[in-house]
């Protein structure tokens, strides 16, 4: 049996504060404990409304300076440092709470940001964490940028960056994970952002790096450069003086771990996948990632999701798996009986739904006269067979469920969308629509056979206790 995982907040809020990469200003950003389900929200307290963002891949709307949301007419910029830290210390719900619309760029990393969460304290909270499982795998292929990106079903959380620009002062390296928390916080957070010269150049040119300093990023230098130059740098970053190191590094910063910038692309990567809005099982290989990139893949991975989750799709199950209730622990539930026993195993259930399955074959008695020379199941008793599924969902809400008898009220927005023949193989998935109360169960149910929908419903059922039932043990 898996462990449990319970989704997990901030102890108490913590601030940070320091100024904006390319807005130069300065911002102060507190990051506060959440609710179950919350995931990540920022809120722009400078704005009159306070507008929230949910950092969620279909709210980005730029990518050419870092990673910026927008959602409710407001927006933030550079929130992929911030993100990367919760979602590198695996925590689930926090409310991020911004005086400025771009995040501080601090040191150039997580660090401050992690070191502060860590101090304040994590706490578990009363849910379930839960994970997007990975299907099948998943790519996303540049072919201008030559970036690559590929996700492949996991039982673990991991991430791969390979880095290769065809530079002789960052060499080709690779960096990956897959334990997070402290081993976050000790290996990826403090990895600082990286720029090459020309780009420094280009940026300062164009008055989009206000709030650069060599205190906050990396620089690279891939070309000489002689004294009036060295000194027109000097005056244009705000310093006495600049040299470059033989390892081509910009005044005498030294790198934290040989392969500083791959992990530096990790840690980028991981705060934009955080924009999937949960945590994924899948263990992801990146070649040159950037933020476009990673967020137009976790574009196309939140869309799959959501459409994987969506109440009417396609329920998955292990067939080879043994069922939680076969045909024998069917029969000491539900009072039907063959030939209108229309179920042969429940193949899942959870709290949240139930899949149960239905072999049809030439044998089944209503096969005689409907129809001799073509026959087909009637469509009355799909949806027999969908309620007895949900009806074995609602009495395992009992301790005594034999004592039960469930019996139809409502059958609502019913609808047939395909035959079915013998040697097809209904899958039924319910769903509740409200909770159990007063023995009245309300649910949804959609039939497959294979990947087709054949049928839908809506159906009411009121579960009585049977007149010589034993009494209610209280």
């Amino acid at each position: 049996m898996s462990e449990i995982i319970k989704q997990r907040t901030l102890k108490a809020p913590v601030s940070v504060s320091g100024v904006g990469l390319h807005t130069g200003k300065v911002a102060t950003i507190t990051i506060k404990p959440a609710p179950v389900g919350t995931w990540f929200v920022f809120k722009r307290t400078d704005l009159p409304e306070q507008p929230e963002i949910r950092a969620l891949a279909e709210n980005v709307v730029d990518t050419s300076r870092g990673t910026t949301l927008e959602e409710n007419g407001a927006r933030v910029a550079t929130v992929e440092h911030v993100l990367s830290a919760l979602a590198g210390l695996e925590i689930d719900n926090a409310l991020i709470e911004t005086d400025s619309m771009e995040m501080p760029i601090l040191d150039g990393s997580a660090r401050l940001i992690t070191d502060a969460i860590l101090e304040a304290g994590i706490c578990e909270q009363e849910a379930e964490r839960r994970y997007y499982r990975l299907r099948e795998p998943m790519s996303f292929r540049d072919e201008k940028k030559d970036v690559e990106i590929k996700v492949m079903p996991s039982d673990k959380r991991e991430f791969t960056v390979k880095i290769d620009y065809n530079s002789a002062v960052i060499v080709p390296q690779f960096a990956s994970i897959d334990t997070f928390g402290e081993n976050y916080a000790k290996e990826v957070a403090c990895c600082r952002t990286f720029v090459f010269l020309r780009e420094i150049e280009f940026l300062f040119a164009n008055n989009l790096i206000k709030g650069g300093d060599l205190d906050n990023a990396i620089v690279f230098v891939d070309r000489m450069m002689d004294k009036p130059e060295m000194e027109r740098l000097a005056k244009m970053l705000g310093k006495p003086e600049v040299e470059v190191r033989s390892e081509g590094i910009l005044n005498n910063v030294d790198l934290y771990f040989k392969n500083e910038p791959a992990r530096h692309k990790m840690l980028d990567l991981i705060g934009d996948f955080a924009l999937l809005g949960c945590y994924m099982k899948a263990s992801t290989d990146a070649l040159k990632p950037g933020h476009q990139s990673n967020t137009e893949f976790i574009k196309l991975i939140r869309k799959q999701m959501l459409k994987e989750m969506a109440p009417e799709a396609l329920p998955e199950f292990d067939i080879t798996a043994t069922p939680p209730f076969d045909i024998n622990a069917i029969r000491k539930i539900l009072p039907h009986r063959p030939p209108f026993l229309l179920v042969d195993k429940i193949v899942y259930m959870d709290k949240d739904q139930v899949v149960g399955v239905k072999n049809v074959t030439m044998n089944e008695p209503f096969f005689t006269g409907h129809f001799p020379e073509e026959p087909v199941m009637p469509g009355v008793l799909i949806i027999e067979a969908m309620a007895q599924v949900g009806g074995i969902y609602m009495l395992t809400q009992y301790p005594d469920p034999e004592n039960y008898l469930t019996y139809f009220l409502k059958m609502d927005q019913v609808k047939f969308r395909h035959k079915v023949v013998p040697g097809d193989t209904i899958i039924f998935k319910l769903v509740p629509m409200s909770p159990l109360r007063r023995g009245l169960c309300n649910m949804k149910g959609w039939a497959y056979v294979g990947k087709q929908l054949v049928a839908e419903a809506e159906l009411l059922a009121q579960l009585s206790r049977k007149p010589d039932a034993p009494p209610v043990q209280k």
